[in-house]
């Protein structure tokens, strides 16, 4: 049996119930906790976290509409997908963005493209190739 924790990445959210809404419906990720701080997705075998950022912080700066994409950071979080046109169709009504299918491309068994969130934090999304 193994007891290591799952795998899982952090995203820091100014507001945490459009970045969970997000990322469970584009993504199709499961909620299994939540507290007043963050909430936990889980998508087989891999979790993402949620974690609001201190009031006294997030006081200090706006999300603008469309956000200002965040893409000066060293990493991107690549999560898989059953279709890339459901998920363009979804991101776009819940505030965030994937890239146009003429931006998409194939490697390494799956087709990918990068998107935004609701709050321009830079993320990829794959599909199995076809």
């Amino acid at each position: 049996m193994n007891t290591r924790p799952k795998p899982s990445a952090v995203v820091f959210a100014k507001d945490v119930e459009a970045m969970t809404r997000f990322y469970r419906e584009v993504v199709a990720m499961r909620e299994v906790h939540r507290d007043a701080a963050h909430v936990v997705l889980d998508d087989a075998g891999f979790q993402l976290v949620i974690h609001g950022i201190p009031q006294s912080i997030a006081e200090s700066f706006t999300i603008s509409q469309p956000p200002e994409i965040r893409d000066q950071t060293p990493i991107k979080i690549c999560l898989p997908v059953t279709s890339l046109a459901e998920a363009r169709a979804k991101a776009a009504t819940l505030g965030g963005q994937l890239g146009p299918a003429a931006q998409e491309w194939t490697a390494r068994g799956f087709r990918a493209c990068d998107g935004f969130d609701p709050e321009g934090n830079v993320f990829q999304l794959r599909e199995p190739a076809a």
